[in-house]
């Protein structure tokens, strides 16, 4: 059975269409590990079995009368616990949140349903989806598969972990800061942060109901097979219902291309987050795996910009766009600590604590830089397809939750500050750039790697059709041995 629920969701559906099993049979066989394994890695956090197990049926007296839902008919799946799924509370980590219950589902996961996946739970977040961890005073901490002492990442750290203790079929989070990207490099499974607003995200909020799509934040999938991202990326991918009148979505896609046929560019380090020799070591393996395939391979090449620029823009912009989540209380007292700066003080803590409070002449001056920024990635990719860089510096870090201010990273023996790690997330996150996240395989200690493929804006199907070659090259998920 352990065979069945590490599947992809793409070869579940095939199998469930072709009635070689049932939905109700792969459904209870995530089920039957939930209940095994779910209390000492603390995955999923809300379960709804009951109606999952309903549809289920459901689904396969369909698939008798010759009927398919979609691309995903039968396939049982959980979701971030960020999005609304009706009957549920929706609390973002927050106990004062305990009471925000969904009326009805987010608007993706009304297309995933549509699309035929059975939702049966949702997935650990921290608290305001703000963390490279995941862990929170409503739910508890979410470990990581590979090593319940270390983390799964963040904030889809549940969605990530039970994706790859074969928990669940099929996963979708989100990321304003890696928060897609980390937790698939972190637990060894494929993930996706699409171009900003492609994937529309209304009922992807805290309480109220939120129209206005969040600077930088994009929602999007994980799963344990490239196809699956594409899968998943086309059910929830598409133009509101306003836009709709007007647009329509035409993603281009690598038309037969094969890797002999890219042009690739590699950032495998920076000075401003210095990465870990062995994931420089695994920038370099797939770098060569391009070459190796008759690839044209750069890894001089970059953008027109310093990277100090670019992520004092994204700084300004995300701490900003996080600092509107706040409670009003919890704001005024971010105010009165600016106030209270001494105008000479240009330390890290004191830029961040100012760009939380910008002023809108302030962010609005960001936003030209960042769209300056766009610009001059459009042009870098005029010459190339896509690009290799890291997500995170190292491999998923043990379990530490002291104090943002005292924690710190350690990469091959030096400490870095904790946020440090955000570079690479905000690197391609600030422009609005579509990456893909690929496991390349575990450490000597057991531990998955991966990295991310950026491309322009909108070839999204570009990096995931690179993500899938790679993928059969070799770039595969391997499960945790503990969960097999």
């Amino acid at each position: 059975m352990s065979d069945l629920v590490f599947l992809s969701a793409t070869e579940l559906a095939q199998r469930i269409g072709a009635r070689e099993i049932s939905s109700e049979e792969v459904l209870k066989a995530y089920l039957e590990r939930v209940d095994q394994h779910n209390d000492t890695l603390n995955a999923i956090v809300v379960d709804v079995r009951e109606e999952a197990l309903a549809q289920a049926r459901a689904a396969d007296e369909a698939t008798a009368r010759g009927e398919s839902w979609g691309p995903l008919h039968g396939v049982p799946m959980t979701i971030k616990e960020s999005y609304n799924l009706a009957g549920t509370p929706t609390t973002w980590g927050n106990p004062d949140w305990k009471s925000n219950v969904a009326a009805e589902d987010a608007v993706p996961v009304k297309k995933l349903k549509d699309a035929g996946a059975i939702v049966f739970g949702k997935t650990n977040v921290p608290l305001a989806l703000a963390d490279f961890q995941s862990y929170n005073d409503v739910y508890g901490t979410t470990n990581n598969p590979y090593d319940h002492g270390r983390t799964p990442g963040g904030s889809s750290g549940g969605s990530a972990a039970a994706l790859a203790a074969g928990l669940t079929g099929l996963e979708t989070g989100s990321d304003i800061g890696g928060s897609i990207r980390n937790p698939a490099h972190f637990c060894g499974v494929f993930g996706h942060k699409p171009t900003w607003s492609l994937l529309w995200m209304r009922g992807h909020s805290g309480p109220g109901d939120i129209r206005a799509m969040p600077d930088i934040s994009v929602i999007g999938p994980l799963a344990r097979s490239a196809q699956d991202l594409e899968t998943a990326v086309r059910t929830m991918a598409g133009p509101d219902h306003i836009m709709a009148r007007g647009y329509r979505l035409e993603l281009p896609e690598l038309a037969g291309r094969g890797l002999d046929a890219l042009r690739v560019a590699v950032w495998e380090d920076d000075e401003l987050c210095p990465v870990s020799a062995e994931v420089r070591g695994r920038i370099d393996m797939v770098a060569q795996m391009f070459a190796d395939a008759g690839a044209t391979v750069d890894r001089d090449a970059r953008p027109a910009f310093t990277t100090t620029h670019s992520h004092e823009t994204y700084q300004t912009l995300l701490q900003a766009t996080m600092a509107s989540r706040m409670p009003e209380a919890d704001y005024e007292t971010l105010l009165t600590r600016v106030a209270e700066l001494d105008p000479n003080d240009d330390s890290n803590a004191a830029r961040v604590l100012r760009a939380q409070v910008a002023r809108f002449r302030d962010w609005a001056g960001a936003n030209e830089a960042r769209h300056k920024l766009r610009w001059q990635w459009h042009e870098f990719f005029q010459d190339f397809d896509v690009l290799l860089a890291p997500i995170m510096p190292t491999a998923a870090f043990p379990h530490d939750h002291r104090p943002f201010g005292e924690r710190t990273v350690d990469i091959d023996g030096q400490s870095r500050p904790y946020f440090d790690q955000v570079f690479w997330a905000g690197l391609t996150g600030v422009a609005y750039l579509p990456s893909t996240v690929i496991p390349t395989g575990l450490n000597d200690a057991g531990l998955p790697i991966g990295l991310q493929i950026v491309g322009p804006e909108y070839s999204d199907l570009i990096t995931i059709g690179v993500a899938r070659m790679l993928e059969a090259a070799g770039c595969q998920f391997v499960p945790p041995e503990r969960y097999l």
